[in-house]
């Protein structure tokens, strides 16, 4: 299939020209952000020694969850073998790289000293969970960089000789100098898309967003968060969110890119985020029930605050929607083949899990370690929020150039 049949970005350019326009007020908004925090460090946000994590640590780990849910989409077609989602898998792993990038930013910004960042690269230590952590990201990132080249290469090499302009001057040094596209070829290419996907399987699920998990469970010194199964919550939730992301991409990239829309594979998806949805909804409760069972003092307070404490938004928020909306859309065979109802069970799962991020990581931090200590208090501060606005939209904008540069949707279905 020639470039000049395939729709590379939106159709209608009064669309493109306010989409832009909205990302460019959002990123000068985050400028503001990003100089208050570079001039002033941590003084103009909440965090103290009793709440030393916030807004920042619950969207690092949202994103990192982002990441690993979309990856798992990805590895569904690549190593599973479910050809229906091949028509999604660049773009899944286009967000998860783009997530990943985002998340580290977040975590950057909380650390007081933002020039030691690569220290655990630097300076490893073998019993730190956190220096695992930072290793398995730098491979993991590598991973889905080499997954995503695998998969679009011979697409790549078609744009470069048929397209015009920057498209193809990019796609032309993105093949590599392999310009190769024969069924021998092309066939390596899947051979190490699968190879790739295999080994990122066990990072994304042990390392990446399940090690995110460990950094918090094995805090004993925090009881809301020390429990085996704090892990597998995360990674649960991780699908989730990845699949939710994915699934309204998908609908806005038929609406405005102009893309095929399979409402087969659309209701497939419908099913999946249900039953992902259902088993982190299992698990939640499961947790809280064995916390709550042994009438641990801790675990009490800290559930208490998090349904009627001073952020319990982020509780509702959860709840409505991360879960409610999008099972009574998601119930319903009619809506899971509506690309309208399923974008709105889409978005609600990926605000919804916003609320599931604070709740880990907000109230378990405001019941004191011990007796007598004094309680935490926290509530992010606009400059804490204006920073997270500019760094979302940095994503969102990383996410819709390439879009319209390379080709996230397969040119012809080759697989």
């Amino acid at each position: 299939m020639s470039t000049r049949s395939y729709n590379f970005g939106f159709q209608d350019s009064r669309v493109r020209v306010g989409w832009y326009a909205i990302l460019a007020v959002l990123l000068v908004v985050g400028l503001y952000g990003l100089y208050v925090r570079l001039t002033t460090g941590l003084l103009e946000t909440n965090l103290t020694a009793e709440v030393p994590w916030g807004v920042w640590i619950a969207f690092y780990i949202y994103f990192v969850g982002l990441s690993a849910g979309a990856f798992l989409v990805s590895a569904m077609a690549n190593v599973l073998g479910m050809r229906s989602l091949h028509a999604i898998e660049r773009d899944a792993l286009f967000v998860a790289i783009i997530s990943m990038i985002v998340a580290l930013l977040f975590v950057q910004s909380d650390l007081g000293r933002i020039d030691r960042s690569f220290a655990p690269l630097l300076h490893r230590q073998g019993m730190s969970v956190l220096s695992w952590e930072v290793h398995a990201y730098a491979v993991y990132i590598g991973v889905l960089t080499g997954e995503l080249y695998f998969s679009m290469r011979k697409d790549l090499v078609t744009v470069s000789e048929t397209g015009s302009g920057i498209r193809a001057k990019l796609a032309g040094l993105l093949t590599l100098g392999r310009t190769d596209v024969s069924e021998e070829a092309v066939a390596t290419d899947r051979k190490w898309l699968k190879r790739l996907g295999i080994l990122g399987i066990p990072l994304a699920i042990f390392f990446v967003h399940g090690g995110t998990g460990l950094l918090f469970a094995v805090n004993h010194s925090i009881s809301y968060w020390h429990t085996g199964v704090f892990p597998v919550i995360f990674i649960i939730s991780a699908v989730v969110s990845g699949l939710g992301l994915v699934v309204a991409l998908y609908v806005a990239r038929s609406k405005f890119f102009g893309d095929h829309l399979s409402r087969e594979l659309l209701a497939g998806l419908g099913k999946l985020l249900g039953a992902f949805i259902l088993i982190d909804i299992g698990l939640k409760a499961l947790d809280t029930l064995v916390g709550l069972y042994g009438m641990s003092p801790a675990k009490v307070e800290t559930w208490y605050l998090i349904v009627f404490g001073e952020n319990a938004w982020a509780f509702w928020l959860m709840v409505i929607f991360a879960w409610l909306i999008p099972l009574a859309i998601l119930s319903r065979k009619r809506w899971r083949r509506s690309p309208r109802m399923m974008v709105v069970a889409g978005l609600s799962v990926v605000f919804g899990v916003i609320g599931t991020r604070f709740v880990i990581v907000v109230p378990a931090l405001l019941v004191p370690d011990m007796d007598g200590m004094p309680a935490g208090v926290y509530a992010g501060t606009a400059e804490e929020w204006i920073l997270s606005v500019g760094f979302i939209a940095l994503g969102a904008l990383i996410y819709t150039v390439g879009a319209e540069l390379l080709p996230l949707k397969p040119l012809e279905d080759d697989h």
